[in-house]
């Protein structure tokens, strides 16, 4: 026999076995006679054995049809509740949401957007797992959602983008009164310049201007994985760092802070979203992404702290 029976087929045995005919079988589904006639020698050939004779009078169970029928109620009752569970798990899901993301993103916006979230969905548990290097790793199999600043140039994965983060080079009043401002990218190579960890993997410091893009020598006096840290060490006047817009133009950072060549811009950032799945998320998922959407690059983030998000986020 093989594989499993096709399950239409199994639908109209037990109509049939119930109408008692053909034709009230046919009615009950909603299907022509003859289409469940088919049906039922379609499944007879595929189990091998007579299951129903047709008479004047109707249709009678043989020995074998009515054993065989009580296996197909099972099997008909189990997909139904199996359906009536994954229906339940779509409007309230449950379970544990593992979640794997950078350091810096988990902590200014996913953090503050988690409360809110296991309120909405209060069967739910969440796994956050942070990492602060290997812009190009993946989250292992287990991991549901996995958070990279870096869009993957080949993945097994479904990839969700979020609007891209604005950069821009900044620097304390204090060290470019000592150290004097560069004039153009090729004198950052003067200065003392904050770096990121693994910058041969993620080019932080690769500048734009127009269709123009250079990637200035530097010198790094210090390398971070952490922008919050690129962040503190440029306003205690260590040199200059590239900072997202979201921090650099918050209201308390920003007064303190200079920008440095700002007809230059670094690359934004290609903020997305890593998960398994094939046409349909699982609901787990599919909530939880749906919840954050009206917030990461939005006016809603929560990491802007006042930054305006129009100049933090580069829309599609």
């Amino acid at each position: 026999m093989g594989k499993a029976p096709d399950l239409n087929d199994v639908t109209a045995f037990v109509a049939a076995a119930k109408a008692g005919t053909l034709s009230g079988a046919a009615r009950d589904m909603g299907l022509p006679t003859s289409t469940v006639s088919r049906a039922l020698t379609r499944l007879e050939e595929h189990v091998g054995v007579l299951l129903i004779r047709r008479n004047q009078r109707g249709l009678v169970l043989t020995d074998a049809g009515k054993e065989y029928l009580t296996s197909c109620r099972r099997a008909l009752r189990s997909l139904r509740d199996g359906g009536e569970l994954i229906e339940r798990q779509r409007v309230n899901p449950s379970g544990l949401l593992r979640i794997a993301a950078p350091v810096c993103f988990a902590k200014n916006t996913l953090a503050p957007l988690l409360a809110g979230f296991l309120k909405a969905f209060p069967e739910m548990k969440v796994e956050l797992d942070l990492y602060s290097s290997g812009w190009d790793q993946e989250g292992a199999d287990e991991v549901d959602v996995y958070f990279k600043v870096r869009t993957p140039k080949d993945s097994a994965r479904r990839c969700h983008l979020y609007p891209k983060i604005s950069q821009g080079l900044f620097a304390s009043q204090d060290y470019l009164s000592f150290h004097g401002g560069p004039r153009d990218p090729t004198d950052l190579s003067k200065h003392r310049c904050i770096g990121l960890l693994a910058e041969t993997n993620f080019n932080l410091w690769k500048l734009m201007k127009g269709t123009k893009t250079t990637s200035p020598e530097l010198h790094f006096v210090l390398t971070a994985s952490d922008p919050e840290i690129h962040c503190q060490l440029a306003l205690d006047g260590v040199g200059v760092a590239v900072l997202p817009l979201w921090l650099a133009k918050q209201p308390h950072v920003e007064k303190h802070l200079v920008p440095v060549l700002p007809s230059w811009r670094p690359i934004p950032i290609a903020l997305c979203a890593l998960y398994s799945g094939a046409s349909r998320l699982t609901p787990k998922i599919e909530v939880f992404m749906d919840y954050l959407e009206p917030f990461i690059g939005t006016e809603r983030d929560p990491c802007l702290r006042g930054a305006p998000a129009k100049v933090c986020f580069i829309r599609p």
